[in-house]
């Protein structure tokens, strides 16, 4: 076992999850080129896995517990939170696979293809970044940010800017999307307004709040 990955080991970080703020208090007399050693020799020894510059895991022999891909992508970029297809698969409203974590941010959009998974991160402008947005039980132990239905739904359509009730009304989401209209009726409008506030995108808006009008007739 190389140096650092015992020390990681001993260390025990959650889900084997490291960045450089740690490499620099385990080995506070090293240089950061001497600490860079350390992270090539264990990265070639196949212990420790490279998720981006100055973001490392554990390989899976090393851990002593594990991060639900969510929380890992919490961890890549932040602030962000869980939306678009990954949270609406995660609420259980589309049945397809997601094959990579995509998350909504406030700052620069980013994508991060890792031994882990692929993370992508997407600029949404928004006044409450974490509007519609609640702290949720990923996984046992683990916990991330994950938009709300509706809040997953405003940031995908925020990106499908082709996309306007007018034209498509609620058939985006039952045909193209696969949602049941059961579950489109049991959105949790209450936080249309919250929402609508901070992202202040006018077809959007428009079509969030004639999907409630279609299906609460209000």
């Amino acid at each position: 076992m190389q140096t650092l990955t015992e020390k990681v080991f001993h260390l025990a970080p959650p889900g084997g999850f490291f960045n450089t703020t740690t490499l620099a208090a385990l080995f506070p007399g090293f240089s950061t080129g001497a600490r860079t050693q350390l992270v090539n020799r264990a990265c070639r020894a196949g212990e420790i896995l490279r998720l981006r510059p100055g973001a490392f895991l554990l390989a899976p022999p090393w851990r002593k517990s594990e991060l639900h891909s969510f929380v890992l992508a919490g961890l890549l970029h932040s602030p962000s939170h869980v939306s678009m297809e990954s949270a609406l698969a995660f609420h259980g409203l589309i049945p397809e696979a997601v094959w990579q974590v995509v998350s909504v941010t406030p700052s620069r959009s980013r994508e991060f293809s890792t031994p882990a998974g692929v993370f992508s991160f997407r600029r949404v402008p928004a006044r409450q970044p974490f509007a519609g947005v609640e702290s949720l039980e990923v996984a046992p132990k683990n916990s991330a940010f994950v938009a709300s239905p509706l809040r997953a739904l405003a940031d995908l359509l925020y990106f499908r800017r082709e996309i306007t009730w007018k034209r498509d009304g609620a058939g985006f989401l039952t045909k193209s999307l696969r949602i049941e209209e059961d579950d489109l009726a049991g959105l949790p409008f209450e936080q249309l307004g919250e929402i609508a506030s901070s992202l202040k995108n006018r077809r959007v808006c428009d079509y969030l709040k004639n999907l409630k009008a279609h299906f609460h007739h209000a």
